[in-house]
């Protein structure tokens, strides 16, 4: 018999994935441009649930795509009753966005002896939220616009910091930024190199990402035989998806590198193949992410 979570979870994935796969098919990376208005949470900044809390993983990405397309200026996402609790209301005719939740339920099942099994069963929820701008009778902090921030050569300072922290080897010299695997240090070219400090910080931010995939830190493997294969595929987009939440972390626009337009196409062929990959590197890109943020605990208790 079909279970009902069975049936609505292929349902959510394959949303989700013909969402990002249009968008990366029109050459849109809806992870590039993760910013707001000027908004008093931040002009750049991660998704924010009505507390504050940053969402993470596959749904940063789905409400960083709707604010660009829709064009909302509030990073800030609420629910229908979150909205009635605080005394708002969603304004008529406005349409939700998707957001997603995975859990796991446990079953007890009849085992080959006839014994009892505990069988542990994945699920994924879609629920619906609502950015603030399309949302009325909320809090003046909702709608607040932000104060003078700090100059951008402290929040640069700020992005140097916390990459030091990381305790990554990360060396400077030639024409090309990159992760080598066996002897475990990243390559930059020379910061006057780039066009811009932030083209800088996001290039870092990407190799990084790859930095954590060594077996000696998150140990993440996709099977890559060779450059441009399904294996290299994977773990770019997991970098492509890490540089874009740690670049938001920081504050930091991340505009897309022009020497990864080819990997679209290498994108679209795996997540055309695999309707859940997105979910899976959006997860590794957080893994990688949250990582690179405990590394700076570490270095100040240290």
């Amino acid at each position: 018999m079909t279970r009902p979570h069975e049936t609505s979870r292929p349902d959510v994935y394959s949303r989700v994935t013909n969402a990002i796969v249009a968008d990366l098919e029109n050459g849109v990376r809806p992870w590039t441009k993760p910013w707001s208005a000027e908004h008093l949470a931040g002009r750049i900044s991660r998704p924010l649930r009505s507390t504050g809390e940053p969402y993470s993983g596959i749904n940063v990405i789905l409400l960083w795509a709707e604010s660009v397309a829709r064009g909302f200026t509030a990073p800030i996402w609420i629910t229908f009753r979150q909205a009635l609790a605080l005394g708002g209301h969603v304004r008529k005719g406005e349409h939700g966005s998707t957001v997603v939740y995975a859990n796991r339920i446990t079953r007890t099942e009849a085992g080959d002896g006839g014994e009892d099994v505990e069988r542990s069963i994945p699920f994924l929820k879609a629920y619906t939220v609502f950015n603030v701008d399309q949302v009325e009778g909320l809090p003046a902090h909702f709608y607040a616009v932000s104060e003078p921030r700090l100059d951008p050569a402290q929040r640069i300072d700020h992005a140097d910091a916390f990459f030091a922290a990381t305790g990554a080897d990360i060396r400077h010299g030639g024409n090309q930024a990159y992760y080598a695997l066996q002897p475990d240090y990243v390559q930059m070219p020379p910061f006057e190199c780039f066009e811009d400090p932030e083209a800088y910080y996001a290039t870092l931010a990407h190799e990084c990402t790859h930095w954590t995939r060594h077996a000696t830190r998150l140990d993440r493997d996709f099977g890559r035989k060779r450059w441009g294969d399904d294996g290299y595929a994977r773990e770019e987009l997991v970098a492509e998806l890490g540089a874009a939440f740690l670049c938001a972390d920081l504050g930091l626009e991340l505009e897309p590198r022009p020497d990864h337009a080819s990997y679209i196409d290498s994108w679209l062929k795996v997540l055309k193949e695999d309707r859940r990959f997105i979910f899976t590197a959006a997860a590794h890109a957080q893994r990688a992410a949250d990582f690179l943020h405990a590394r700076q605990a570490v270095t100040i208790e240290a």
